[in-house]
């Protein structure tokens, strides 16, 4: 996907994460594969540390067809 990404935008000034939003998801593949762009706009907290334990208190569901790419970590709620 990166490289149809990369020519999405190649020559495109991103001045704003509006236009890099609208220019991203402009990209398409030839089997109709498109792209959908969630900005997430929180301040990431520089240094900050994962508990220990995290990594085991985690489900991971591996997807059906990419299993070794594609995956989504389901924390265990308490």
């Amino acid at each position: 996907m990166f490289p149809h990404v990369r020519r999405a935008c190649k020559g495109v000034s991103l001045e704003t994460i509006e236009t890099a939003k609208h220019d991203i998801e402009k990209t398409e593949t030839t089997t109709s594969l498109n792209v959908v762009v969630r900005i997430m706009d929180k301040v990431y907290e520089t240094g900050r540390k994962y508990a220990g334990d995290s990594k085991t208190m985690m489900t991971i569901k591996f997807d059906r067809h990419l299993p070794t790419w594609n995956y989504t970590a389901i924390p265990d709620t308490i």
